[in-house]
């Protein structure tokens, strides 16, 4: 793979972005900073070379000639950060390794940056010319969502994840040393953090990686610094993981209830928690015709004939027979009551959906979708916002720069029409999203696509 990657790397070149370099001020706006604290209404931002200078109520002094844009009845919230999300390996209703194109990336960053998604951490599953588009878009050298990387996950030689599912570029170590040698190759690329597949995707594999394997990969991880985050399932393997120095769960614990010495040890070891709530969701959803089903917020995320796909009969009469459908059912209900006492424990919780791992899973949507799925668990919107927002940035270690709206942090937004601290679903009524002080997009309502052939 190290070969096939030096010779990619720096193919490409992409055009630089203008970076907003005026002087803005938007006035009589309600703020919620993305801290937990309470909105802030009729808020002046002062914007000023991408950043916020200022945020203030009182009247301030402007420039002659700077840009003034009046916020009346609007909503500002940071943009959202998706902990766990998939890049380039979709395109219309189909998953493949085929589809990974520089092209199909990019234009999936840009989906998610309509939808108010800011940055999302792709989990493992990048195809080797994934490095440079990274890093083009790290320099902000391409539109959308800033895309951070896991790159080439660890799986397990014959299961997960599935390479008939697109995921090929998979190291799938067989002993501890070959482990400990792919973690050093894959150290040199610099991935964000490391994914590792311990599950057996609801008994469909009858192997899993080994204990001795994983624990080899967390303890090389550690020796480059790198933190390790894993695609779990059961409650079993999370007490295993965390024996052997775990950093974050990728998913939900989904078999049984979290018990409170293995809340104990999580809290005593820092683990974060990316519940992908919508994943489960997503299951089964179609089966009964969600009532955002033909909401034009959730259609135009879709990729074209997935919606034809989703709510055919042919399609309702497969997920209805799966034998896995009634597990699915049940793992999404532990997956709230999880997500529930490990929020009130004081867990670090950031927002994560698996959006982009199959054409089901809309990217931009899923990522409204799982705010809803967490006030449902319990937290209230101001909660679940501070997940998708802050807690997100300090997850990605990126606190400082953005995740929040406060002087000095990147101004990128998201404009609602209708308050989301009354009623979650009103981040859908989204009507502009800006980056780094300059409004990039109208919304999803605006992408242009023709619904009706999706």
């Amino acid at each position: 793979m190290k070969a096939i990657i030096l010779a990619l790397t720096g193919l490409f070149a992409a055009t630089s972005l203008v970076t907003a370099q005026q002087v803005t001020v938007l006035t009589n706006a309600t703020i919620i900073d993305g801290t937990g604290r309470e909105p802030q209404s009729h808020m002046t931002m002062l914007i000023q070379n991408g950043r916020i200078a200022k945020l203030t109520r009182d009247k301030i002094a402007v420039p002659p000639g700077t840009a003034q844009i009046d916020m009346t009845g609007k909503y500002l919230m940071p943009q959202l950060i998706n902990c766990h999300g998939h890049l380039g390996n979709v395109r219309d209703t189909t998953a493949s390794s085929a589809n990974y194109t520089r092209e199909n990336v990019i234009r999936q960053l840009q989906l998610y940056q309509d939808y108010g998604v800011g940055a999302v951490l792709s989990m493992g599953t990048e195809q080797p010319l994934g490095l440079s588009i990274r890093e083009d878009s790290r320099a902000g050298l391409i539109p959308g969502a800033t895309m951070y990387s896991a790159l080439f996950g660890f799986g397990v030689k014959g299961a997960m994840p599935p390479e008939s599912a697109g995921f090929t570029s998979i190291y799938r170590p067989e002993t501890p040393a070959e482990a400990a040698n792919d973690v050093d190759e894959l150290a040199a690329w610099h991935p964000d953090v490391i994914k590792i597949w311990v599950d057996n995707f609801y008994g469909q594999f009858q192997t899993t990686m080994k204990e001795e394997i994983y624990t080899a990969i967390i303890q090389e991880a550690h020796k480059h610094g790198i933190r390790v985050a894993a695609h779990v399932y059961h409650l079993a393997d999370a007490r295993k993981l965390l024996s052997a120095g775990l950093d974050m769960m990728a998913h939900s614990i989904r078999d049984g209830e979290i018990d409170d010495s293995l809340i104990a040890e999580m809290k005593a070891k820092h683990v974060a928690y990316i519940p992908t709530l919508s994943l489960d969701e997503f299951a089964t959803a179609y089966l009964d015709d969600p009532s955002w089903l033909n909401d034009p917020f959730f259609r135009n995320s879709l990729e074209p004939g997935v919606y034809t796909m989703i709510t055919s009969q042919a399609y309702k009469d497969k997920i209805g027979k799966s034998p896995v459908t009634p597990q699915e059912k049940e793992a999404l209900k532990y997956a709230l009551i999880n997500l529930r006492k490990l929020h009130k424990a004081g867990i670090l919780i950031a927002l994560g959906t698996d959006s982009g791992a199959t054409p089901i899973r809309a990217q931009g949507f899923s990522e409204h979708l799982e705010l809803e799925l967490m006030v449902k668990a319990g937290l209230t919107p101001l909660e679940a916002i501070k997940v998708g927002t802050y807690n997100g940035a300090h997850l990605l270690r990126i606190a400082d720069d953005r995740g929040t709206l406060e002087p000095g942090k990147r101004a990128s937004f998201l404009v609602l029409d209708k308050d989301p601290i009354t009623n979650i679903r009103n981040t859908r009524t989204l009507s502009a999203v800006w980056t780094d002080g300059v409004k990039v997009s109208d919304g999803p309502l605006a992408i242009g696509k023709a619904t009706a052939s999706r």
